[in-house]
């Protein structure tokens, strides 16, 4: 048993002081505020449910800063793209196993408990399979348990290269499944998450995105969700809703919602170009909106329409997608911003009145581990200790009352003041670094120094 002692505490019925926790078996058994501080306890500032990082591609952090030249011609998420596809091509199994360690860790130290890897590498450079099938998700398997990071593991259905069953090219045949294969690898996968893994580990399923299937294997691949979370990548770029549109003849939130039984399993990726009736259709159907705002913002995707989409009741989560910057503070936070600078005017984010910070922080808390299918996003007695807890007396924060600190979180502090984090219990974060950090920096430097060299 495990027992926490914070100064301040956000519960579901708001803040508290005092408050004494214990955990067992990976989850919150007692809460006790008001309490009284006992020796064998972990005393900590303010304690909070941590979030889900609800959608990442773990390898894409290895080549960061690696795109921000200007080419010819506008620079587009087309042309990065591209520079991935070349990235993917030299990735061996050890390095991938590697960067995804780092990430992990990474995450871990801003403040995030789990993570919903949306994974698409497959197979060996050419498309041709590992002797096992399940080869580099097994290396993923292996960063989550270094790490002890919560992991929803999200194998890909990526058997085309556009819209209207264009073939793979290039660098995506590393990716390409059919259903079949794509049913083998997925057991393959949910034996070993059963196998090598914790208990609250999860295995989703993961159909790319509408340019990347078919409908018929769309419909096909749904079959075998097993009540497990499904995610899709969904109108990112005009140019996906304007193939989408030609193809099928409906825009592509339109479409799925018109064509699959879209619930609270589902988490829609980026879902940024939509139109108002899209936008309520989402939001009613109870599935997550999963928002990435600091890829977005370098890809030049656009803002999410959060406003409306919160106006409807809709629900939001936040990931780190390309993992060119992990910060949970700055995707909160660039989340509110983005839709500021667009609408010219403040405080968006919140639904009626109220704190920007904590309808931020809480929604995407709650609706990260809708996301992933985890019982936690909350601080009550048997869910998942999935908490973390940051420190009220920086600088960024000392000044603010309790009410006001989940606004600090998100507007004037960084994630320096993560000082402990929790995932399902595992003590994985204190001080704010992780316990196995050295190794893992190690392991990565060596990984991305043979990797440089093949390029």
């Amino acid at each position: 048993m495990q027992t926490i002692f914070a100064h301040h505490a956000r519960m579901p019925q708001g803040w508290v002081t005092d408050l004494r926790l214990t955990i067992e078996a990976g989850k919150i058994t007692t809460l006790e505020p008001g309490a009284a501080v006992q020796p064998q306890d972990h005393r900590v500032g303010a304690l909070v449910p941590a979030l889900a990082n609800l959608h990442s591609h773990s390898f894409q952090r290895a080549m960061a800063g690696m795109t921000e030249t200007r080419v010819s011609g506008r620079d587009s998420f087309w042309s990065w793209r591209k520079l991935m596809y070349q990235f993917v091509d030299h990735l061996t199994p050890e390095q991938y196993e590697a960067i995804a360690a780092l990430v992990f860790m990474e995450m871990l130290e801003a403040g995030y408990a789990s993570v919903g890897e949306f994974h698409y590498v497959h197979h060996q450079p050419g498309g041709q399979p590992y002797a096992a099938l399940g080869e580099l998700s097994n290396r993923v398997f292996a960063a989550a348990d270094l790490t002890g990071i919560g992991l929803t593991h999200l194998p890909v259905l990526y058997t085309y290269g556009g819209a209207g069953q264009v073939p793979l090219s290039g660098g995506q045949q590393r990716f390409g499944n059919d259903v079949a294969c794509y049913a083998d690898l997925l057991s393959d996968c949910r034996t070993a998450a059963r196998k090598h893994l914790p208990p609250d580990a999860r295995v989703g399923i993961a159909p790319h995105s509408l340019r990347a299937t078919a409908p018929e294997e769309l419909a096909e691949v749904l079959t075998l969700r097993a009540g497990s979370p499904v995610h899709i990548h969904i109108a990112e770029q005009p140019q996906e809703v304007a193939d989408i549109s030609g193809w099928l003849g409906e825009r592509p939130v339109q479409w799925l919602l018109n064509n699959c039984a879209v619930d609270t399993d589902w988490c829609l990726i980026h879902a940024t170009h939509m139109t108002e009736e899209e936008t309520h259709d989402l939001a009613r159907s109870g599935a997550v909106a999963g928002l990435c705002p600091i890829t977005e913002a370098n890809l030049g995707d656009g803002p999410f329409n959060g406003a409306l989409f919160q106006s409807g009741g809709g629900r939001f989560g936040v990931g780190s997608d390309s993992n060119v910057r992990i910060s949970l503070s700055e995707e909160l936070r660039l989340l509110e911003y983005s839709q500021r600078l667009r609408d010219l005017a403040r405080n968006v984010m919140v639904p009626g009145e109220g704190s920007v910070g904590a309808a931020l922080y809480l929604g995407a808390a709650s609706s990260g581990a809708q996301a992933l299918g985890r019982d936690a996003g909350r601080l009550e007695v048997g869910a998942l200790a999935d908490l973390m807890a940051f420190d009220t007396t920086d600088v960024a924060l000392c000044a603010l009352r309790p009410d006001q600190l989940l606004d600090g979180l998100c507007f004037a502090a960084d994630d320096s003041v993560v000082r402990d984090v929790w995932s399902a219990g595992r003590h994985v974060v204190t001080g704010g670094r992780h316990a196995n950090r050295a190794q893992i920096i190690a392991r990565y430097t060596s990984a991305v120094a043979s990797l440089l060299r093949a390029l």
